[in-house]
């Protein structure tokens, strides 16, 4: 009788043993990124219609995709872009000089289309709009959910002679998970140039 429990005993651990073990694979993780202290510095260069305060971190740098003989027309020459190698990124700001309301609807129509092309990939688009009477700065900032190109973009104008346009655009192929952080922690710097900017 014992000899049969054990053999009994045996046969079942064995068959146990053999069972195919099964493999979970590992979810995609993503390295974390060490994020600086928020710290700004101002922007207010001679000759430039306007001034903001933008990232100690980042690089103001002149744009460098128009031609020269492009830079003197309609405010060309005061584009810049707000530079962030460290993590492949970039605010591109453009700036209009305009001659009121006509140049005005035009140039909202384009914002709109600009950051509606994104559509296509995002999750979705929010729009809140913002005013600060006192500084004459109203606008429209575009939050762009999902594997869209741009997540953030923004305008600005005093409706009646300046224009800014921004646009937060990362060096790499959109994943909406993996710049999630990086999206955030600008999405506050890019709120604060807003905050700051003012007209001259």
């Amino acid at each position: 009788m014992k000899l049969v429990t054990t053999l009994l005993l045996i046969s079942t651990i064995a068959i146990l043993s053999c069972k195919p073990k099964v493999f979970t694979p590992k979810p995609r993780g993503y390295y974390a990124i060490a994020l600086p202290k928020h710290d700004y510095t101002l922007f207010n260069k001679a000759g430039f219609p306007y001034q903001f305060e933008y990232p100690s971190y980042g690089t103001i740098l002149k744009d460098s995709t128009m031609s020269q003989n492009m830079k003197d027309q309609n405010g060309i020459a005061y584009w810049i872009n707000v530079d962030f190698p460290q993590w492949n990124a970039r605010i591109y700001l453009s700036y209009k000089n305009m001659n009121g309301a006509a140049d005005l609807e035009k140039l909202l129509n384009d914002a709109h289309e600009l950051s509606f092309v994104h559509t296509k990939k995002a999750d979705y688009i929010n729009e809140p709009e913002f005013h600060n009477d006192s500084t004459h700065v109203h606008g429209v900032y575009y939050d762009v959910g999902g594997n869209a190109a741009s997540a953030v973009q923004f305008f600005a104008t005093d409706s009646n002679k300046h224009y800014l346009r921004g646009a937060l655009y990362f060096n790499v192929t959109p994943n909406a998970d993996s710049l999630q952080p990086m999206v955030e922690f600008l999405s506050k710097d890019i709120e604060h140039l807003i905050k700051t900017l003012r007209w001259k």
